[in-house]
Formats: C-alpha cells, structure tokens, sequence
C-alpha cells in the first residue's frame, strides 16, 4: 500500500527551500559585475558588487573585473631583422574594461577577452616590432619607445573594435640576448663608458683651464684698469703742478710788470717834471749852484796860477 506524501509535503517543500536558497543566493566581489548565462546564453544585463540571487541549476554567474587591472606576458620569443633571437621574460599590461561594455565583450570574446586583446595581441606586437629593426636597436637605441609602441597598438585595436577596454600603460623589460652577444654589449658599454669619463675628465681640465685663464684675464684687467688709473693721477698731479706753475709766472709777470709800470711811470713822472724845470732862470741858477760848489778859497801867499786864469777868463766873459 503506498505511503501517502500529503502529510510529508511541509516538510519537503521546506527542504527544497533550504536546499535553493543557498543555491541561488551568491555573492559579486568589489571591483567586480556579475555575467549570467541560462541554457548557454549570455543575459542582458549585469549585477553590482554584494549579494545577488539567480535560479539554481538553471542560470550560472561568472564575476568579471572592471577596475585597473594588470595582465602579465612572460617569455615572449620575437627575432630581429637581422635573425637573432630574443626573448622578453615579462611585459605587464595594465588596463581597465568600462562597465557599459561588459556584456557586449563577454558575448563576443568571453569571460576572458584579455587572451584575444592582450595576450595574444602583445605576441604579435612585440614580434611586428623585433622583425622591423636590428638588434642594436630593439636591445638599446629603440628599446626606450617599445612601451609605447605597444600601447598605442593595442589601445588603437580595442578602440577599433569598440570592446571598452582602455590600455593604461605597458611595462617591458629588458630582453635576453645570446650569452656571447651581451658579453660583447657589456664590453662595449664598459668602454663607452671610460670614453665620457674620459670626456668628462677632459671638459673638467678645459673648464679649468677656461676659469685660470678667466681668472688671469681678470688680473690683467685689473692690473691695466689699475695702471690707467694711476697714470691718469700722474697726468692730473703734473696737469696741476704746471697750472700752478702758470699761475706763479703769471702773477709773478703782472707783479714784475706792475713794479715796471710803476717804476715807468715814476721816471715819466721825473722826466716831465725835470722838462718842466728847465727854464732859463732854473738853468742860470743851477749854474751858479755848481759855480759855488766848485770854488776853493786859498790862504797863502801863492796862488795857483791855473785858478787865476780861470777867474780872469770869467772876468772877461
């Protein structure tokens, strides 16, 4: 006979919910939107970080990151134009998928679109770049411009085909060149670098030389500033000395000829004075004046006879 459900009904429906909810509930990490699929197909739409809810065994969850993130490329082979082989141990990818364009990249690349955009995308790109140049220039003249390069290639494919991830930047290491190749690098790059210390000890001697000859050109300035100086001082000091010598001569020529003039002027004075006094009267007394002065008186017996004859001849007269 069989066992009836009916009273066994509360209790199974209240298993099945115990056994559904945890099923259904589930939890979208930070950082991170939730991607359901139902029966293989992808559903419009998308959760945010927290709980969610889906319908167990019916609709599955797949979390997919929408904040920075970095993707990492190890042990890339590529060969330069020139056919040697290299290999970059790790080039780091970081970018971010814009949440408006989750759905529609999943539904066209999948939960993991960065194997299509980046992984295989960098492959490619640091191998279009190693077949295009030598190895001088992929290992150090152009290796400053890879990070670059590849970013600007990856970001203009992504863009292109509108899949909302945007390329942040791009770390590339350094590559690994054959043991034989880098040990002739490093002696290169040990002899350039004796060549600029070389250089540079050469542009210290030059400046040196420069700042003593500087330094000399400066005394020698000096010294002739110096020298124009005191030459000029003598020239003012004997400039000085012959303008006081002139103003000694000068005046000692005004007083010479102010003694002249007067002495001059004191025997034209004389001159018209004595013209003034020569008068027939002035004359005849002068005359006599002299007369007077001249006579002698003798006492005696004789005479002298040359004083007689004087007289006698004055008589006459």
């Amino acid at each position: 006979m069989p066992v009836p459900l009916l009273p066994f009904a509360p209790a199974i429906l209240i298993a099945v919910f115990s056994l559904m909810v945890p099923l259904s509930i589930h939890k979208i990490e930070e950082g991170h939107v939730g991607v359901y699929y139902r029966g293989g197909a992808l559903l419009q739409g998308y959760t945010e970080a927290g709980f969610n809810t889906k319908m167990p065994f019916i609709t599955s969850v797949s979390q997919v990151q929408t904040t920075i993130q970095t993707d990492e490329v190890v042990n890339i082979p590529c060969g330069t134009r020139g056919g040697v082989l290299l290999y970059f141990d790790k080039v780091e990818v970081v970018n971010r998928l814009a949440k408006d364009h989750v759905v529609d990249t999943v539904r066209n690349y999948g939960v993991h679109y960065d194997n299509v955009w980046i992984f295989s995308k960098l492959h490619h790109e640091i191998n279009q770049f190693c077949s295009q140049h030598t190895l001088q220039e992929v290992y150090i003249e152009k290796f400053d411009t890879v990070d670059d390069r590849i970013k600007e290639a990856l970001q203009r494919d992504c863009t292109e085909y509108n899949t909302g991830i945007e390329i942040i930047a791009v770390r590339v290491t350094k590559p690994k060149i054959p043991e034989q190749i880098r040990r002739n690098y490093e002696e290169m790059e040990a002899q350039k670098t004796q060549f600029m210390i070389a250089i540079e000890r050469q542009k210290v001697v030059e400046k040196e030389a420069q700042t003593e000859a500087g330094r000399a050109k400066i005394e020698a300035q000096k010294a002739a500033e110096v020298a124009y100086i005191r030459k000029q001082q003598d020239i003012m000091e004997h400039m000085a000395a012959l303008n006081v010598s002139k103003i000694n001569d000068e005046m000692h020529f005004a007083r010479e000829k102010a003694q002249a003039d007067a002495s001059a002027y004191r025997l034209k004075l004389e001159a018209e004075y004595n013209h003034a006094l020569l008068t027939p009267e002035y004359l005849e007394m002068i005359k006599y004046q002299a007369v007077a002065n001249a006579t002698k008186i003798y006492f005696g017996n004789s005479i002298p006879t040359m004083f007689s004859a004087g007289m006698d001849i004055d008589k006459k007269k």
